[in-house]
């Protein structure tokens, strides 16, 4: 085959690649070829490296995708969590929460106690670990999903809401307690959360202990059913104990 030849196959390769959508071939052909040629591989092995390898990029790019979809406000792992700060019931059920089995069968997690003890940091590290995993997610406040809800109700595109925001493996709703809500509010907010029960997961962090849910929703009998509702087959963690955060600040002021 001449230089030409070969040049004008590489050119049609890489345009190939763009059509069907295999990034790693298009950018990466070349240098595959020549390693290929200089190892002396059979064709067989080429492909499946070169398949393997975008394969791979695939993966990771969706991880990626999943990971920006998902709207987390800043990534905390897991791992970067130190156990022996988190309070006692959280450092009892951290390990079996990063199995995502809770995800697999639709469970709850209602991590509650006072502000800095770890419940957003626990609440995003399991959200990309399940994004990692391959699980749609999605974060968002508490206040900030009743604004959406609310717009959605005027503009009346609410029922696309609802078919989209139930499609979620897994929706994190951060920071229940921090406002009370007007009827209206109330009653999407139990709406919404009610449709997944049972069925698919949510992780909701709050500052109020139970008790003190009719400070949000002003109404004891929703109060009653939306705790009834959540709390169903759910894992309930007590988040009350030294401030995580206040420890974290002290230990960088430290270090300045």
């Amino acid at each position: 085959m001449s230089i030409k030849e070969n040049k004008e196959n590489i050119e049609r390769i890489k345009f190939l690649s763009k059509e069907l959508k295999l990034p790693y071939m298009m950018g990466n052909v070349e240098d595959e070829i020549k390693e290929a040629n200089l190892e002396g591989n059979t064709f067989e092995d080429f492909l499946r490296e070169i398949l393997e390898r975008e394969y791979d990029l695939r993966k990771e790019n969706g991880k990626k995708s999943r990971i920006r979809a998902a709207k987390f406000p800043y990534k905390k792992y897991i791992e970067d969590l130190v156990i022996e700060d988190l309070p006692e019931d959280a450092r009892t059920k951290i390990k079996m929460f990063s199995s995502l089995e809770f995800i697999k069968t639709g469970q709850n997690i209602i991590l509650a106690g006072n502000p800095g003890t770890g419940k957003t940091h626990i609440s995003i590290g399991l959200g990309i670990k399940a994004c990692n995993a391959g699980y749609k997610v999605l974060f968002t406040t508490i206040p900030l999903l009743v604004n959406e809800l609310k717009e959605c109700r005027s503009q009346r595109t609410l029922r696309a809401f609802e078919n989209n925001f139930e499609k979620y493996d897994l929706i994190i709703a951060d920071e229940l307690g921090y406002i009370s809500f007007d009827k209206e509010a109330s009653e999407l907010l139990f709406t919404h959360l009610s449709l997944r029960a049972g069925r698919k997961s949510t992780i909701i962090t709050t500052n109020l202990s139970f008790e003190r849910w009719d400070e949000i929703f002003k109404d004891p009998v929703m109060t009653v059913a939306m705790i009834d509702r959540l709390t169903h087959k759910s894992y309930i963690v007590n988040m009350n104990g030294n401030s995580y955060r206040l420890k974290e600040t002290k230990q960088w002021l430290q270090e300045q």
